[in-house]
Order: C-alpha cells, then sequence, then structure tokens
C-alpha cells in the first residue's frame, strides 16, 4: 500500500476488520496553543497588514508620549466610509504605535522614533460574544503582551466608547 505525505501523519484505522490508512493533520494531533496569540480572545497581528488603508492618525500624551497610526482592512474601511456601527463581522483595526520624537531635520516636527506596540481589534460577534464582538491582541517586538495589560483592552472601550462600536478611532477624511 503506497501512502502519499502531505504535512500530516498516517494513523491506522481498522473498518470492519480490514487495515486502513487515515491522514491526520499535525496540527490536529499536537494541538498547541499559538504562541503568537493574545492571552484571553486568541488575536494574532494579521498578515498583509502593512498595506491596509490609513484610517486616522493619534498623538498620545505624556507618559506614554507615541505617534499612533490606526490601519484598517477593507471590511473596517468600507464601514467608516458608509458611516456603518457596528462596525460587520470581520473588520479588523490595527494600531502602530512609535516613541514621538523631534525631526533632526526639521526641528519644530515631531516623527515616529522606536516602535511600541502593535495593537488589534478583531470584529467577530459569534466568537467573541461577552467583548461586545470584539477580540483584543497587543504586541511588542511582534509577541503578545501578558495578560495583565492585556485585560485592559476591553474595560477602557466599554467604559469611553460605548456609543461607537467600542472603537476610539474615527475615519479622518
Amino acid at each position: 500500500m503506497r501512502l502519499a505525505f502531505l504535512g500530516a501523519v498516517a494513523v491506522p484505522i481498522v473498518v470492519f476488520g480490514i487495515a486502513a490508512y487515515a491522514a491526520v493533520s499535525q496540527s490536529t494531533a499536537t494541538a498547541a496553543p499559538d504562541q503568537n496569540a493574545s492571552p484571553i480572545y486568541g488575536v494574532t497581528i494579521p498578515d498583509g497588514y502593512r498595506d491596509w488603508k490609513f484610517v486616522a492618525p493619534a498623538q498620545e500624551a505624556p507618559p506614554l508620549d507615541e505617534l499612533r497610526a490606526v490601519l484598517g482592512n477593507d471590511i473596517a474601511i468600507d464601514a467608516y466610509k458608509s458611516g456603518k456601527l457596528p462596525f460587520p463581522d470581520g473588520s479588523i483595526l490595527v494600531k502602530l504605535a512609535y516613541k514621538r520624537m523631534q525631526s533632526t531635520e526639521f526641528p519644530p516636527a515631531t516623527v515616529p522614533g522606536t516602535p511600541t506596540t502593535v495593537q488589534v481589534m478583531v470584529k467577530d460577534s459569534k466568537k467573541y460574544p461577552d467583548s461586545h464582538g470584539w477580540g483584543f491582541g497587543r504586541f511588542i517586538d511582534g509577541k503578545p503582551v501578558d495578560i495583565a495589560q492585556h485585560e485592559t483592552c476591553l474595560a477602557c472601550h466599554t467604559e469611553r466608547v460605548k456609543d461607537h462600536d467600542y472603537v476610539f478611532t474615527r475615519y479622518a477624511p
């Protein structure tokens, strides 16, 4: 008997007394948690997000003293442009945060310095019913932050922007 091996594990199965083989996915057989996923929600940094459309800038006052840029996937951008609330499932927003620094070329200007975090919001009302349909992720150097820092996402969004589907950022025309 010849078996094709396509990234799977061959597992013998007996069906009606006849030996056969079935392919079982390694990811299913060794279901380990994704080390790149955020705690609580399991959100990861989306592939290709740096090519998404710009939603708006933001500047965070001290002590964070950051410059931020929010990007959105096509679903989120369409919702922003049409004024649709709540955001539809599949909307994803990514916030890039950088330390604010003075420009060396033009001293009155500030420019992005060292990256601080990448923050992700994913709308999936079935997967995240207990957090108003949103899953959150906060990452430093591509790795999720610890759970204590991560737990603050929902509380802050719930307290401050409930009337805008829990999203702070408004679309910059």
